[in-house]
């Protein structure tokens, strides 16, 4: 996919040149083509675990992929980036990574990642996080962007902290999800912290 004439709509307030390029991936739109790819990893259980969806179908995927197309730049509140994530060395599609535009007025934005277990502990949210917080404080001058995770997945609290992000928030048994009570952590970094790095 030729991803370096993307076409924006007018409204288009700020979007990404693309692909948006870090040391080893490629953070792309996503294509019809890419359905296979994410349901590698939305099918699986241990990926679903701290998600507040459970095992995507197939079917499931097709439509995500096909409503992720278009998320791709920012107009107003509530836009989204969803973007996939490609490994350059091997052109593989090995996760996803998002930036929720959540307030305007407050110039307030939410990260999200989800990669393939293949491609995790080896710091690649973390290299495709720390490029969505660059566009989110660089380019659209957001003054907070935090991020949410189960309190039982450490690895995606580490990820948090790698990006500079500090704990604000551990909510406890703050709503149901699956038939249990969750507990969720907020990290957050602000524009000045950003720059201060």
């Amino acid at each position: 996919m030729n991803v370096s004439h993307v076409p924006l709509p007018a409204t288009v307030q700020f979007a990404p040149d693309y692909p948006v390029e870090t040391q080893r991936l490629l953070l792309r739109p996503f294509s019809r083509g890419d359905v296979d790819a994410v349901y590698s990893y939305r099918s699986r259980a241990d990926v679903a675990e701290y998600l507040f969806d459970p095992p995507m179908t197939h079917e499931e995927c097709a439509e995500a992929v096909r409503q992720r197309i278009g998320q791709i730049a920012f107009s107003g509140e509530g836009d989204k980036l969803l973007l996939a994530v490609e490994r350059k060395e091997d052109q593989r599609l090995v996760g996803e990574v998002s930036l929720i535009w959540r307030s305007v007025a407050d110039a307030q934005a939410e990260l999200g990642y989800i990669l393939h277990p293949d491609a995790q502990g080896q710091g690649l949210a973390t290299e495709a996080g720390r490029a969505l917080l660059a566009f989110g404080f660089e380019v659209v001058g957001l003054h907070r962007i935090y991020a949410r995770c189960d309190a039982r997945n450490l690895a995606s609290a580490r990820v948090m902290r790698r990006l500079g992000m500090v704990e604000e928030a551990h909510l406890r048994e703050h709503m149901q999800v699956k038939g249990r009570w969750d507990e969720e952590l907020i990290y957050g970094i602000r524009e000045a912290e950003w720059f201060a790095r």
